[in-house]
């Protein structure tokens, strides 16, 4: 028997050249340019032309700066469900999705069965590296998702309404029966609040290290949790309520009442910010866009609806009942009611939502919370037969800053984040409603009615600084001290004008104003001549 061998010739790889890389540059760099440029030639006014010129040349050079971070900071990129002809993307099942993709992502795709201890509530850190799992009768896991170890396990043997991760992984709050407790990641109590009462909802601002909590009585509390101050105690007036979000972008606690009101709250103010009526009947759920800009919420009237808090209108109106409301770090919308899930997205950008995807958990389970986990395409959901996760493909931001949240952190890592938030941290005054007014500077307000002396003294400057003006020397007989004074003359006529007009309109104002007949008399008369 003989074998062949035939002999192989490598083939030559071409390195790659400065045109390609220039080339691939110019395509990204088209995706952060303004359009077309403006033709400058046509333009006649040369100044105007030379401004515009050095604006084209920024706006050229920010394009560039942008496309070059995108090069090495931002390597993977985002994709959505596409269908084939007139497939629609919500008809695509999980089973199928999970044949497609690889390994890896097709176990983040799981189903955990606690028929004993549900409905269960979820809450991720901001990194997507850990999840908080509580259960209505008293079952709390924390949980490593990269690698699907359960960290530790309690029974606190009372009911658990809501759970929220403080400023890391490393301590939690728990919203407990008569009142809320803090633990840390080992399940040792540390903390009871028993000023809180009987808490119904928890949410944790990171800038400012404070924990909101509404209890069943319509209050709602701030408390540091560096320092354990009550910061501030609010009342709602406005009823119970266990539905309450916190804007990202500006940290204003948005609270949904069974009116069908919105109320927006600080803790400086004992008065809500914004009071917007959103439904007709009660509020079931409410969530925020990442930037801050938007908001859905959900009424029993079977109606979701987007606002744009800008301007405090509706943009889009999506029919349905929802009782859990979550936006992802992309932009889609998950609704959940009953045993079904859908999610919405916004894939033209138009900010004109569509039904993306949907999902049916086991019949019979009562969906209680859907979160999409960060930084990846993955939505748990918290039901009354345990939680599930599910994968939603363009949910998560592709790139991870490791300024920001870092998924593989190291505990050295971890410690310096910790000691850089704290001297990082916000003071109670800084959330308000538009954030970019901080470090601005209030104009001063002018006096409506200023007294009799403050305009005597504003006309008396008013003249000294008519009389100071100088004047300039002219030939042929100008320069007279005759014309001079004449010119100066003028200068305090015409200075003191505007402060005489004003007296003569409100003298006018007096006496136009005319009295009952039965005061006519005490009016003094002008005399006769």
């Amino acid at each position: 028997m003989v074998v062949k061998v035939e002999k192989i010739t490598p083939k030559k790889i071409n390195p790659v050249t400065d045109e390609v890389i220039s080339e691939e540059m110019d395509m990204a760099k088209k995706k952060y340019l303004r359009g077309e440029g403006t033709d400058l030639k046509a333009l006649k006014d040369k100044k105007l032309q030379g401004q515009l010129a050095v604006k084209e040349d920024l706006y050229g050079k920010s394009a560039a700066a942008a496309a070059k971070a995108e090069k090495w900071l931002m390597p993977s990129e985002g994709g959505y469900l596409e269908g084939d002809g007139i497939e629609k993307t919500w008809r695509i099942k999980q089973d199928a999705i999970a044949n497609e993709v690889d390994i890896l992502s097709s176990r983040k795709q799981f189903d955990i069965v606690l028929p004993d201890f549900g409905p269960y509530t979820l809450e991720f850190t901001p990194s997507g590296r850990y999840m908080a799992a509580a259960g209505r009768k008293g079952h709390i896991a924390i949980v490593d998702m990269k690698n699907m170890n359960a960290i530790k396990e309690l029974q606190v043997r009372e009911t658990v309404r809501d759970v929220v991760f403080l400023h890391n992984e490393q301590f939690f709050a728990a919203a407990q029966k008569k009142y809320p407790y803090i633990y840390n990641r080992d399940g040792t109590e540390l903390h009871c609040l028993k000023e809180h009462g009987a808490v119904l909802k928890l949410q944790f601002l990171r800038n400012h290290f404070l924990l909101a909590t509404i209890n069943k009585f319509g209050q709602l509390r701030y408390q540091d949790v560096t320092t354990g101050q009550m910061v501030s105690n609010l009342r709602t007036g406005l009823g119970r309520t266990d539905v309450m979000q916190v804007n990202p972008f500006n940290g204003v606690v948005a609270v949904g009442h069974s009116g069908g009101t919105v109320s927006m709250w600080k803790p400086t103010s004992a008065a809500p910010l914004v009071k917007m009526l959103c439904h007709p009947g009660p509020v079931t759920a409410l969530a925020f866009h990442p930037n801050g800009h938007l908001m859905a919420t959900a009424g029993m009237e079977r109606k979701i609806k987007i606002w744009d808090l800008r301007k405090f209108e509706v943009l889009q109106t999506l029919p349905g009942h929802c009782k859990a409301l979550d936006f992802s770090q992309k932009g889609l919308l998950a609704t959940a009611t009953g045993s079904f899930v859908q999610v919405f997205g916004d894939l033209s950008g138009s900010q004109n939502y569509s039904r993306y995807m949907t999902h049916s958990v086991a019949k019979g389970c009562q969906v209680k919370k859907v979160a999409f986990r960060p930084y990846e395409d993955v939505l748990g959901i918290g039901h009354s037969m345990g939680w599930s996760s599910i994968l939603i493909p363009g949910s998560g931001e592709p790139n991870f800053d490791s300024w920001v949240a870092n998924p593989f952190e190291t505990s050295k890592q971890r410690r310096e984040k910790e000691v850089r938030s704290l001297l990082d941290k916000l003071p109670p005054e800084t959330i308000m409603l538009d954030p970019t007014k901080i470090g601005s500077v209030r104009p001063a307000r002018k006096k409506e009615n200023p007294t009799k002396e403050e305009r005597e003294a504003e006309m008396e400057a008013a003249i000294e600084e008519a009389k100071n003006i100088p004047v300039k020397k002219k030939t042929k007989g100008r320069s007279k001290p005759s014309k001079i004074a004449k010119k100066k003359q003028e200068a305090v006529e015409k200075a003191k004008k505007p402060f005489l007009e004003q007296h003569m309109k409100k003298r006018k104002l007096t006496e136009e104003t005319q009295l009952p007949k039965s005061l006519e008399r005490f009016v003094r008369k002008k005399a006769v001549a």
